[in-house]
């Protein structure tokens, strides 16, 4: 089991009011799933996701992740952890603007098992569609390039399960499908993703769909027919061209 969380809680103290973000959450998702968490604003999803990526732990509760029971690490063993089992994307792509996409892409290796490997980060930049945009900076790039870069840089390691948090949210509609193919594309190679939205029609592109709101969870459901990216993306022109 790739993610086993049994009544998670995670509480905050807020000027003396205890805040519930997590509230009891149970949680298995398996090796080779592709699982969208979605929720409105202040539904807990954001503080899930964190204790999931185990840039956080639990107030209560057990959190298992690849084996590993995250409560019981300290700061130096969750840094080991999110840094071999983990690949974060993030809306806001995090990259460091005096650096090239290349050098972006290889920052984890200098704590992982290829450090050093720049064909490996290379590789990782050409999956995405970003072979010819190796030595652009940040600042040179669209911002659906921007987080195919952060993509690169979350799979570098070869991570057992990919953690996105809102990652088509600063988007356009092209470049978010882009985005999700990837996704889809990284799951049919058997990756685990999750991924945390709010958009109904984002999360229809996962194969499980979990609904979280004050902090639990309120439905857990197969997607029958995932929508596919690819198909979106190609009639994506026709639909322009008849606006």
């Amino acid at each position: 089991m790739m993610i086993e969380m049994q009544d998670v809680t995670r509480v905050y103290d807020m000027g003396g009011e205890e805040v519930r973000a997590v509230d009891g959450i149970s949680l298995q998702v398996e090796e080779g799933e592709f699982v969208a968490i979605i929720g409105p604003s202040g539904s807990g999803k954001s503080t899930l996701m964190n204790l999931l990526a185990c840039l956080d732990t639990p107030t209560s509760g057990t959190y298992r992740l690849d084996g590993v029971e995250v409560g019981k690490l300290d700061d130096d063993q969750l840094s080991l952890v999110r840094n071999s089992k983990v690949g974060l994307v993030f809306q806001s792509y995090n990259l460091l603007a005096r650096m090239t996409a290349l050098e972006n892409v290889e920052l984890p290796l200098l704590y992982g098992a290829h450090q050093g490997d720049a064909a490996a980060a290379k590789q990782a930049l050409e999956s995405v569609g970003l072979g010819d945009r190796l030595h652009y900076w940040p600042s040179q790039l669209s911002g659906g390039q921007q987080q195919r870069v952060a993509i690169a840089r979350a799979l570098i390691n070869d991570p057992a399960i990919v953690l996105a948090d809102e990652p088509t949210g600063a988007l356009d509609t092209r470049s978010g499908l882009e985005v999700m193919d990837i996704f889809q594309r990284l799951n049919r190679e058997g990756r685990t993703v999750v991924l945390v939205t709010h958009e109904q029609t984002i999360a229809e592109h996962a194969r499980r769909v979990v609904s979280i709101r004050d902090g639990r969870i309120v439905a857990d459901e197969a997607v029958a027919s995932p929508r596919d990216a690819r198909d979106e993306l190609a009639r994506l022109p026709m639909e322009e061209a008849r606006r």
